[in-house]
Formats: C-alpha cells, sequence, structure tokens
C-alpha cells in the first residue's frame, strides 16, 4: 500500500469514526464497526490476498451508513452493501459528500466510483437478485463477505449454502471465542486480526 492510498484511508477512518454510534443512548442498537481497528487489519489482508486490489468482489451484508463501503472501496473492484433501515442508509449519501469535499481540501484520493448500497434484507432472495441485475455481480460470485457481529450466524449460513468455494467472510466484534459454521473454516492460524475481525473460508 502506498503512502498516498494509506494517508487516504486514515482520514476516510478517521472520518467516520468522529460519527460513531455507540452501544448506549437511544441509537445504542446502532453499533459501528471502528474503521481505524478494521484499517489496523487491511495490511494483514492484503499480504495474505484475502483483499486483492482491483479484483475482490466486496459484500457487506449489513452496511448501515455505508462505511465499511467506502473504505474497502479504495482496494477492491466492486464494494456492494446492503442495508434494511433505509434511515440509515439515507445517511451514506450525505456523509459521503462531506468526506469527498474533506479529502479534496487535503489533496487525498477520493472513494471510487465502484460503490452500490441497496435497501433490503440480507437474507432475501430478490435483494441478490437486485443487485445481480444492477450490478452485474451474483452473490455466488462475491469474493468477501463482511458483518458487524449482529446476525453472524445467519449470514454464515447463507454463506456456506450460497457463496464459491473460497468465498471469505469476515465478522468484526469477535474476540477469545471465536463460533464455528459448519460449511465454513474458521483460518485460526491468522486469528483475530487486531484482535476483533475473524476470518472464516468456505470450503
Amino acid at each position: 500500500m502506498d503512502e498516498s492510498l494509506r494517508k487516504s484511508l486514515m482520514e476516510v477512518a478517521q472520518f467516520y469514526d468522529q460519527r460513531k454510534v455507540g452501544d448506549t443512548g437511544c441509537l445504542g442498537f446502532r453499533r459501528s464497526t471502528d474503521l481505524m481497528a478494521l484499517l489496523a487489519c487491511m495490511d494483514g489482508l492484503l499480504e495474505r490476498e484475502i483483499i486483492r486490489p482491483g479484483e475482490t468482489l466486496f459484500l457487506d451484508l449489513g452496511c448501515a451508513d455505508g462505511r465499511v463501503n467506502v473504505l474497502f472501496s479504495f482496494l477492491v473492484k466492486v464494494s456492494v452493501g446492503i442495508e434494511l433501515d433505509e434511515w440509515t442508509l439515507e445517511e451514506y449519501g450525505p456523509l459521503e459528500k462531506k468526506l469527498e469535499t474533506f479529502l479534496k481540501t487535503q489533496g487525498l484520493l477520493l472513494p471510487p466510483n465502484n460503490i452500490s448500497l441497496f435497501l433490503g434484507d440480507s437474507m432475501d432472495e430478490r435483494v441478490h437478485q437486485t443487485i445481480g441485475n444492477e450490478t452485474g455481480t451474483a452473490f455466488e460470485e462475491f469474493d468477501v463477505f463482511y458483518t458487524y457481529l449482529v446476525m453472524h450466524d445467519e449470514f454464515a449460513g447463507l454463506i456456506a449454502k450460497r457463496a464459491k468455494r473460497g468465498a471469505i467472510y469476515l465478522i468484526y466484534g469477535l474476540h477469545k471465542i471465536l463460533p464455528r459454521y459448519m460449511g465454513l473454516h474458521l483460518l485460526d492460524h491468522i486469528g483475530p486480526k487486531g484482535g476483533i475481525l475473524a476470518i472464516y473460508e468456505k470450503g
């Protein structure tokens, strides 16, 4: 990762982390990925070719305001997200515009035009059909799937059933207790990257 890209990613992470929603208060259910923590895992994902720059097809199964999609967009070919809550997804556009304005003032790289976010239930086949129709990428073609801990077991079942062999499932929010899923192999030789990101592969 060259220094220009690294600096851009750091600024993206800091931009969104300043706008985090935590585990307490009236919006406590909207737990946000800490992008600085996720970014700390990125070198390892690149070194092990879990993420292949310009090639990887990435799908966030619960994208909220799209912050993880924005971060990954700099490194993947396609960055797709699905979000169930319409009012949460609506935050993507205004935030992304503010981010672009900020990055321009700093002379940094802007997010590529490879992000597609969709409203709906990630378990709904109709949503995946829409994604396939609009992006040209079917569920079975995605290389890397991502989720914040919520619904991790349901998504694991979906990936085990429908994803291609060798597909990667990244779960943010795991630490010492790492679940096992039928049809998915925990890459425990890698371990939780940054102590928080578990990596599974479909066998």
